[in-house]
């Protein structure tokens, strides 16, 4: 079976910086992948690169077999591509349920579309994410584990088939971390393929199949997580060993 995402040499400079140095992988149906490494080492550039917000230097990105390297954002969404961001930014005087509602509307191509009204599949995102309760209520009244939990639905709402999360956890406790990773487990499970930026090792280690390790813009270390964890330069660079 072909990658459903395949990164070929992905480079990206700003300036006189390199931010991604030929940063190649592959991402299998169905796979929980994780991406750590320390601060500045590439991995939101990497994410940006992959969801459109920014076009590689050099490289090409491949979904499900079509090139999409110069694809914009919203297209790349109405292939499958989604992702969530560090800092969750919802229209906040907008009750929660409109929020989802938009990224109905707006991201969702028409023929992909279900056939319940927006509201009925906002609604039905909602329960999924523990938010049914809070649907009529403006998104500016959120919790920080509720926003980022309407960050989650508004993704979910594009009928992603591939979901990028950038450090969705951050910030929460570590009851809201193991609630974050239930509803996380149950998106990849419904069919979702996931990849997950995380500081949090214990997160990581217990969602991800595969992990990769960047620094510098470079690939130092991908495998299973006990064996990235054990890693001698994981250790010494990101571990702090």
């Amino acid at each position: 079976m072909s990658a459903l995402l395949r990164v070929e040499n992905i480079s990206k400079r700003f300036g006189g910086f390199t931010a991604l140095d030929g940063v190649s992988f592959d991402l299998d149906r169905g796979e929980r992948f994780g991406i750590i490494g320390p601060n500045g080492s590439g991995k939101t550039t990497l994410m940006n690169c992959i969801g459109g917000a920014l076009y590689g230097d050099s490289g090409a990105i491949r979904f499900d077999g079509t090139d999409v390297t110069r694809v914009p954002a919203w297209r790349r969404a109405r292939l499958g591509i989604a992702r969530s961001f560090q800092v969750p930014r919802p229209f906040a005087s907008l009750s929660v349920v409109d929020n989802v509602c938009v990224a109905i509307e707006y991201a969702v191509n028409q023929p992909r579309r279900a056939k319940h009204a927006p509201r009925e599949q906002a609604l039905e995102i909602l329960k999924r994410m523990h938010l049914a309760n809070k649907a009529d209520e403006p998104a500016g009244s959120l919790t920080q584990v509720e926003l980022r939990e309407l960050e989650l639905a508004r993704a979910l709402a594009t009928q992603p088939r591939v979901l990028i999360l950038d450090e969705v956890m951050a910030g929460l406790s570590a009851a809201e971390v193991d609630e974050m990773l239930e509803l996380i487990m149950d998106i990849n499970a419904r069919g979702v393929t996931i990849i997950m930026i995380e500081h949090i090792m214990r997160a990581i280690m217990r969602f991800s199949t595969r992990v990769m390790c960047l620094d510098a813009g470079n690939i130092i270390a991908m495998g299973a997580p006990e064996a990235i964890v054990n890693d001698e330069a994981v250790r010494k660079i990101y571990l702090g060993a």
